[in-house]
């Protein structure tokens, strides 16, 4: 079955593959730079919509509203450098592409269940070694954060895998020598 690009299918392309940006992501330093300040710029966000949620200051939910437009570009960073690898609908990629997605996604799923591991790990021992006992007061904001991680991690982890662009090949032969 052969399925045709949308008018929206080859708007979300041509989004996805502009070079505006390129000098933002044209680095592998850059690239870890931009998934940083993802990170960061997300885990801030979370902290601000909890604080928000659990009405502990009107000024958790101003600071979302400010952090959402950093947030907004920053992800247009990751989602240009990937060339819209997980934004694009399958049948917009070659076949390239789509082995790369699922092993993008395999590596998201492996750190998702490494940090779900290393939790339950850290919460059973803490309750027996420790004697700690949580009384679910935390439950929400771990899940939360776990779920945005959830999202998020496939994204960050593509754009860390990028490859530099090869450099245009120079003749370097002497000219006359």
């Amino acid at each position: 079955m052969t399925i045709t690009a949308t008018r929206n299918d080859r708007r979300m392309y041509m989004i996805m593959n502009r070079d505006a940006g390129a000098a933002m992501y044209a680095t592998a330093a850059r690239r870890r730079t931009a998934v940083a300040a993802h990170i960061a710029l997300t885990a801030a966000t979370v902290a601000g919509w909890l604080g928000a949620v659990h009405g502990v200051s009107v000024w958790y939910a101003v600071a979302i509203l400010a952090l959402v437009a950093p947030w907004s570009v920053a992800m247009g960073v990751l989602n240009g450098a990937t060339r819209g690898l997980l934004q694009l609908r399958g049948h917009m990629l070659d076949e390239r592409q789509l082995v790369e997605r699922d092993r993008v996604r395999a590596i998201a799923h492996r750190i998702t269940l490494g940090l779900l591991f290393a939790g339950a790990a850290g919460v059973g021992l803490a309750t027996w070694l420790g004697g700690v006992r949580f009384d679910g007061g935390l439950l929400f904001p771990a899940l939360f954060a776990l779920l945005v991680t959830h999202w998020l991690l496939p994204s960050w982890v593509a754009c860390l895998r990028v490859q530099d662009d090869a450099p245009d090949e120079v003749d370097e032969a002497p000219h006359g020598h």
